[in-house]
């Protein structure tokens, strides 16, 4: 008997072992696929590093992927190309993108936590108007938008281009689901009993409660703002208020007659995507995946 109750045990394990092998046999093939996306994704910003590096002469005359000897003077005519206007593309690219998303996050926190927190008339319907407005695209209210604004006389300045941003339909959405499942109502009814007002449960309770979300909202909206390119290009006729994505398409348009310029426009490609890495890295320990989870679930 002992030794039936020994075996049956090790063969029932023996066989859970058998049971198992199949599903390891295709584990593979999702590291591969995801290897190949890596590669694929990351193919164009090696070509844009190794391209920055070469000469005028060397563009077109080497091999695609081998670096060149040109990097610092690209970076040099890149600065004094009509007198670093360059640079000013990036500063505004941080004033409307910075300005933008810092306003945006905190609208999107105020409004998520009202729809979220508060029951009042109507709640359901913003909020449906809310998700008709992610999955509305940008390109639908461009015309529009400009103008309203050609018709007080705000077109060609820096309103046309930071005001649009300020509202995000998707921000708030976020902001809405974070504020749901972060903020407990029982420290709100805590705070309500101690005599607190609303306002101070806002911002003593609620917000550092919110802070990881809105700092993931500030960090999709600046990437939105800073890589948009048809707003400002629709909004915006002066080129000294260029964001960077327009002032990069008129080098783009001038290196057709004048292949010279393709080594700026790589250069300035390359230049333009070191704040988006900055930010990234400043604030991944604030990066919430639960929270994209959380939006996909709801």
């Amino acid at each position: 008997m002992t030794t039936a109750t020994e075996i049956r045990p090790r063969a029932t394990a023996g066989a859970g072992t058998q049971a198992r092998k199949p599903a390891r046999r295709g584990g593979w093939l999702p590291t591969v696929v995801l290897l190949l996306g890596a590669v694929y994704t990351l193919l164009p910003v090696l070509w844009v590093v190794m391209a920055s590096t070469k000469s005028r002469s060397e563009l077109f005359n080497t091999f695609t992927l081998a670096p060149g000897s040109g990097f610092w003077q690209n970076l040099r005519d890149l600065s004094s190309y009509r007198d670093g206007e360059y640079w000013q593309w990036m500063l505004n690219s941080l004033l409307y993108a910075g300005g933008g998303a810092l306003l945006s996050a905190i609208l999107s926190g105020v409004t998520g936590y009202a729809l979220a927190k508060y029951r009042f008339a109507g709640r359901n319907a913003v909020f449906n108007v809310l998700l008709a407005g992610v999955l509305m695209p940008p390109i639908v209210l461009a015309v529009p938008q400009y103008l309203l604004f050609a018709k007080v006389g705000l077109a060609d300045t820096f309103w046309s281009v930071l005001l649009p941003s300020v509202v995000s339909p998707y921000g708030i959405y976020l902001a809405r689901i974070y504020a749901a499942g972060a903020i407990p109502d029982d420290v709100l009814e805590a705070g309500r009993i101690d005599g607190s007002s609303e306002w101070r449960l806002f911002r003593s309770v609620a917000m550092p409660m919110m802070a990881p979300g809105l700092i993931t909202v500030f960090l999709f909206q600046f990437v939105a703002i800073w890589n948009n390119f048809l707003l400002p290009f629709i909004m915006l006729g002066d080129d000294r208020k260029f964001p960077i994505t327009v002032g990069l398409y008129t080098l783009l348009k001038q290196g057709a007659a004048a292949p010279a310029m393709y080594t700026l426009v790589i250069i300035g490609s390359l230049v333009s995507v070191l704040p988006l890495i900055a930010l990234f890295l400043t604030l991944q320990r604030f990066w919430r995946l639960d929270l994209l989870s959380g939006a996909v679930k709801s």
